[in-house]
């Protein structure tokens, strides 16, 4: 059993509340290689919306059902995934997640077929409940292989990797899709009938392009996980009289998580930042097209390209402050400035407002991994860990969300750009829940998990 794996056997120990002595490399890195995973398929969903809107002539808020069938799989199936994870292992939820990422990848060749806006839906809601195992157990997983000193660098470090994956998925998408199709609306707003549907269903089949790569990808990370002993890295039960405590159930977990006033702080700013981030991402694209009408999608698409790696080096950045200074002092910060280019790229009238966009990417870097580690260090008892990231994992519902209400400010203004208020006032939620965090480490300074 890994449970008690002995420094001899595996060169680490497993420790009673989870964590380990040290941090055994190939498995961690293994893990961290699943980060990308879920990266890839978000950023597709940017070029499935571009592409959906011109061949079934959907309006904004239509197009926002991509991430809605997206997120929404995430939030229903994250406490599922939890129960796994207390049940089996670790191993065993990350396993169902990229077999049921495999099945969604699947889905697009019939949906290709099919030719239905539902019919694509329905895959991407597949993948997402693939990417809510995933995501639901690595996570945490990431967090605990290795010491607990070190766990916030684990996730931050895992969490590094997710724009490479981002930027795998958006060339993908730019040169699989997109192609040398040009200006995709353009060209078929001049088409009608049975012409206008075949060629429809044609640009529909070059959705497949991209998943036959990921699908092999797919395959053969599941078949190295399958071969691959991990360590348990979960709090082991407590004893009374030399007999094992049950651990506790979902409803006495949610309980216990109920009376932590700032766990349920941090799932509101994880269910805000991901539909920030969501709905950023989903209209850049679109609102490119619309300040610059000689642009083709393929161009416009390079805007996201830009967008990932500003993610990544804003990761990158806020890693090395974070070693240095105030974790969430670092994050006010950041935050503060997210807000203030989104609220640049409201104003700026001309193709600037992207560039802008493109900055506000940089301060998104180290929210996601930062919050979730935050929302874990709240939870005193570790035998809830399971469950606490399950529920900070839910908090992705916010990205069914802000998207789709963007996308109706965007129909009833008119304004593609000033439909970016509404980003840009959950940007200014999180910095005061940053600096709102910041005060209480000052005030609780023998409280705070910062390493």
């Amino acid at each position: 059993m890994d449970t008690n794996s002995t420094t001899e056997s595996h060169g680490y120990v497993q420790l009673s509340d989870g964590y380990l002595s040290k941090t055994p490399v190939f498995q961690f890195l293994l893990v961290c290689l699943m980060f990308p995973l879920w990266g890839a398929a978000a950023s597709l969903n940017d070029i499935l919306i571009t592409q959906f809107k011109s061949v079934f002539m959907l309006n904004d808020a239509a197009t926002a059902f991509v991430q809605s069938a997206f997120y929404g799989g995430y939030f229903l199936i994250a406490i599922p995934a939890s129960l796994v994870i207390k049940k089996f292992s670790y191993k065993f939820a990350i396993m169902i997640g990229l077999i049921a990422y495999i099945i969604g990848c699947a889905l697009f060749f019939p949906a290709s077929r099919v030719a239905t806006y539902g019919m694509f839906l329905a895959a991407i809601f597949a993948i997402a409940i693939g990417l809510s195992f995933l995501e639901t157990s690595c996570e945490t997983y990431s967090s605990m292989l290795g010491p607990k000193k070190s766990a916030n660098f684990r996730i931050n470090f895992a969490g590094t990797l997710v724009p490479i994956g981002d930027i795998l998925g958006i060339v993908l998408g730019k040169y699989l899709i997109f192609g040398s199709v040009g200006n995709l609306s353009e060209k078929m707003s001049h088409m009608h009938g049975a012409e206008r549907i075949a060629y429809g269903e044609k640009m529909l089949q070059l959705t497949l392009r991209p998943y036959k790569y990921i699908l092999i990808v797919l395959i053969v990370m599941l078949v190295i996980l399958a071969f691959t002993k991990m360590p348990s890295a979960k709090a082991m039960a407590d004893t009374k009289n030399g007999e094992v405590v049950e651990k506790p159930t979902l409803r006495e977990t949610v309980r216990y998580l109920a009376k932590n006033t700032r766990f349920k702080k941090a799932v509101l700013a994880q269910f805000i930042y991901v539909g920030m981030q969501t709905t950023v991402w989903s209209f850049t694209i679109r609102l490119a097209l619309n300040l610059d009408h000689s642009l083709t999608d393929s161009a416009a698409s390079t805007f996201m390209i830009y967008s990932y790696i500003a993610w990544f080096a804003g990761k990158v950045v806020a890693n090395f402050l974070m070693n240095r200074f105030s974790i969430t002092l670092v994050l006010t910060i950041y935050s503060l400035l997210g807000t203030v280019a989104l609220i640049l790229t409201m104003t700026i009238p001309n193709i600037t407002a992207i560039y802008m966009a493109i900055a506000t990417s940089f301060f998104f870097g180290p929210e996601w991994p930062t919050i979730y580690s935050h929302a874990l260090d709240t939870v005193q008892d570790k035998k809830y860990n399971e469950t606490a990231g399950a529920i900070v994992v839910m908090g992705i519902v916010g990205g069914a969300f802000v998207p789709a209400i963007q996308g109706l400010m965007s129909d009833a203004t008119g304004s593609m750009q000033w439909s970016f208020f509404v980003p840009m006032l959950c940007f200014l939620f999180l910095t005061v829940y940053w600096l709102i965090e910041y005060r209480y480490d000052k005030k609780n300074p023998d409280l705070v998990a910062e390493h």
